[in-house]
Parts: C-alpha cells; structure tokens; sequence
C-alpha cells in the first residue's frame, strides 16, 4: 500500500482540481437544476478513473450514474453517492460564489462540497490511485451515483427494483461521514427514516384587510393551532401509536455509546450552536441515546402572509408549514404519513390538507459486521487514531431500499469536518481531510481484499 499512498501525495492537486471541476457544476435536485448536466460530468469522472461508467435514465426523476471497476477477487464493495445538492440560499450569506470551489486558508468552498461531492470524488480518487500504483483493484467496486438523495430519493426504489443486479455487493460504503468536533473520525452503521409533509390551511380566496379578522377566517392560525396538538412541552409527540414501534438499542449498542461518550465534549458542541444546553438538558450517554435512538417532529418552515420588512396589515389566505418526523426502528414512513392524517382528523383539522414529500425507512447494520472492522481498521491506519462507531446517524438516507432490504452491511464514512456547514451557507471542506479520504478508501478497499 506504500506505493499507493505515496501516489496519493503525489497527485493530491490533480485530485482537488477534479473536484473543483464537478462542484462548479450546479446540481440543484429542489429546482430541477443541472441534473443531468451533472450525471454526465460525473459519467465522464468516473471514465477518468477507469471505472466503467453508465447513465441510466429514471422514468420522471434524476438519472442514476452506474458504474464498475473489475478486481482481483470475486467480492463487491457498493459506493452509494448522490450528485444533487441542497439550493444555496441565503446567497447574500456566501462570502464567495456557490458553486465557484474558491479555496481559502486550505479549505474549499463550494454548496455540496461536503455533501456529497467530497465523498463522491474521494472514492473515485482511490480507484485511480490503486489502479495506477498497483495495476489493479483487490475486489470490485460499485458504484450508485443518484440525483435526488437531497428530496427524498424519490424514484430510487423503482431503479432499485429495476435494477436490482446492480445493486447486489457484499458490503457497502455510504454516502457521509466527518470528523466532529474533537477531530474524532466518525464512522456511521445506520441511518434514519423520514415522513416530510406538506400541511395546507386554506381561507378566504385571496388575502384581505385585517381589519376583516373579526369575521374572517385567518389560516395561518388555524395551522399554528393544528401544529400544537403534534408536540408537547416534553417533547413527547401526541400522535396516537407515533411511538408503538421504536426499538430500544440493545445492550450491545448501549455499550458501544458509552465507548463513544468519554471522547465527546457535550459542552462545546452546544456552545459551537449558541445553546446554553440541549433540549431537556440530556448529556452524556443519555443525549447520544435520545439523539441516534428516538424520533423526531419538527417544524422545518411555515409560510403565510406577508413577512417582508415593515408592516402590511393582511388577513392571509393561505398558510403552509413544512414538518418532517425522522424514524428509528421499526417505525415505517407509510403508517406514520397515515397516522398523521388520522391525527389532524381526530383533532379537528380534517380540512388542513397533508401532501407527502419524502418517504424513507429506516436502516441499520449490526456492530460487528466485517465490513464495520475493515473501514474502522482502515481508519486506525491512516488517521492514527480510533474511530468513533455509531450505531446510528440522526440523519437521513435510502439506505434502507438500497442496502438494507437486502441485508448488504453499511458503513457510512466521508471526508467533512464539524464545520463543513452542510446544507448551510459557506459550506466547505478541508484539503487535508480530502486527502486522507481519499487514503481511507484506498485502505479500505486494501483491506477488505484481504490485504494486510
């Protein structure tokens, strides 16, 4: 592996260059921007590599970037990836353009340099390198590059059924991972579910004079009273049978946190957000309990009305609110969409109007899974340190349609840092961080052929 990561040294300005080129192509899955402009550029990436690659259209939605490199033993690492990326709103808060990849104090900024472009070129780098140092792979590689990941996936189960030979690997690498904010490498074994909703109030059939409000209807209260009955004081969701089917963690993953809790500062993580504490003043095991293991309600946006600067005294006629509920097991997004409708019925909303947006299940695989030993090997070797291991993320993804279905063990691992600022403005990583991502992979892949 020597040869390898020196090759990596070597040509880590080639390899920032690469993924300078794929962020300054926009790719806003929201919007409907760049999509396929950018599944072509990731096409011709992925050739670069010496990866054969394919686009494979979606019947309305985002094209799937298939690719595959042949290796020495008949074994199948899958990389999950995704080209989309988050709109970059507030633009007047980017101290330089989104998508320009400016490089600043030995970071590169750019929206979905983080997520998840980093990771994607990352991988493709350690292909390049270990075919060019060493001739060839140890096992074949897989890729899954989809256009949507940042709206809910939403037409990833049909390629998934589709195409179901493509996705078949004993083992996956998934799209995130980072370092916290103690310079930990995370690794990540799971991810969350997702019900995200669209909830509707409708009034009069215009906007009117407030002055009218003795009489009239006003729907962003009627939203705002809806929203109420959802969460209590407690932080308890009230929707009826919300909670029936949550899995406690096992005793196995209770002590893997707390493993993890003595390398983490509780502390500096609510200062970092601007918080005197956290929600219910949890810390410790407690809060990586509450935080990897419990579900969520929350209220991402509402729209109603003016709220420009100044007054404007109007009686809306309209009001919306965006609220997402994330998952743990064994809760599935179809019976809570389903008990949230029966939910505003019960309570007298009937009429507010729920639209679903995203739909995903949650995902998990066990602590010690052999792929779980490998990357967190790789990640000793290469960053000379331990690895922190959850057993979940907060956060959310498809693996449960992709690789969990199916029973292929899944490691989440990245190249973002604590700050990376993803979906946020000015959202950066750093060089260093990129290069030793891409030595990870390269590791990995080492390790996982039965290199030692």
């Amino acid at each position: 592996m020597d040869r390898v990561l020196q090759y990596i040294d070597a040509h880590q300005d080639e390899y920032v260059d690469v993924l300078r080129r794929l962020c300054r192509q926009p790719s806003i899955a929201a919007q409907g921007i760049g999509l396929s402009e950018t599944a072509e550029k990731v096409e011709g990436l992925m050739a670069e590599a010496g990866v054969s690659p394919r686009i494979i259209p979606v019947e309305g939605g985002a094209p799937v970037v298939y690719g595959e490199m042949r290796g020495k033993i008949p074994r199948t690492l899958l990389f999950y990836n995704h080209y989309d990326v988050q709109p970059p709103d507030p633009l007047e808060e980017w101290t330089s353009d989104p998508f320009s990849a400016d490089i600043r104090d030995g970071k590169i900024y750019a929206r979905g340099v983080a997520d998840n472009k980093g990771n994607l070129v990352a991988r493709l780098c350690a292909l390049d390198a270990m075919v060019h140092a060493q001739g060839e792979l140890p096992v074949t590689a897989r890729f899954i590059v989809e256009g949507e990941e940042e709206i809910g996936s939403v037409h990833l189960p049909r390629f998934v059924q589709e195409h179901r030979d493509l996705v078949a690997a004993d083992a996956c690498i998934w799209e995130a991972g980072y370092r916290d904010l103690q310079e930990n490498i995370v690794l990540s074994l799971g991810v969350k579910g997702i019900c995200y909703v669209e909830l509707e109030a409708r009034g009069a059939n215009r906007d009117l004079h407030s002055s009218v409000a003795t009489i009239v209807p006003n729907p962003a209260w009627r939203l705002v009273w809806a929203l109420s009955t959802f969460k209590d004081r407690n932080e308890r969701v009230m929707i009826a049978g919300f909670y029936d089917d949550v899995v406690e963690p096992s005793d196995d993953e209770m002590d893997q946190l707390r493993r993890i809790a003595p390398y983490r500062d509780d502390g500096a993580q609510h200062r970092d957000y601007g918080l005197d504490r956290f929600l219910l003043g949890v810390s410790g095991i407690e809060l990586l309990k509450r935080n990897l293991f419990q579900p969520t309600c929350t209220i991402c946006g509402i729209t109603s009305g003016y709220g420009g600067p100044g007054s404007k005294t109007v009686l809306p006629h309209r009001a919306v609110a965006k609220v997402d509920f994330r998952l743990v097991p064994n809760q599935r997004s179809e019976e809570i969409f389903t008990k949230v409708k029966a939910h505003l019925a019960q309570h007298g909303f009937a009429d507010i109007a729920v639209r679903p947006l995203g739909l995903e299940d949650p995902a998990k695989t066990p602590l010690g899974a052999e792929i779980t030993k490998v990357v967190a090997e790789g990640a000793r070797r290469i960053y000379n340190r331990e690895p922190l291991i959850y057993p979940s993320m907060a956060g959310t993804g498809p693996m449960h349609v992709l690789t969990g279905e199916r029973g292929i063990p899944t490691v989440g691992t990245g190249v973002g840092y604590a700050h990376s600022n993803n979906h946020a403005p000015n959202e950066n990583i750093r060089i260093a961080d990129f290069v030793d991502g891409i030595k990870h992979i390269a590791m990995t892949l080492h390790l996982y052929g039965g290199g030692r």
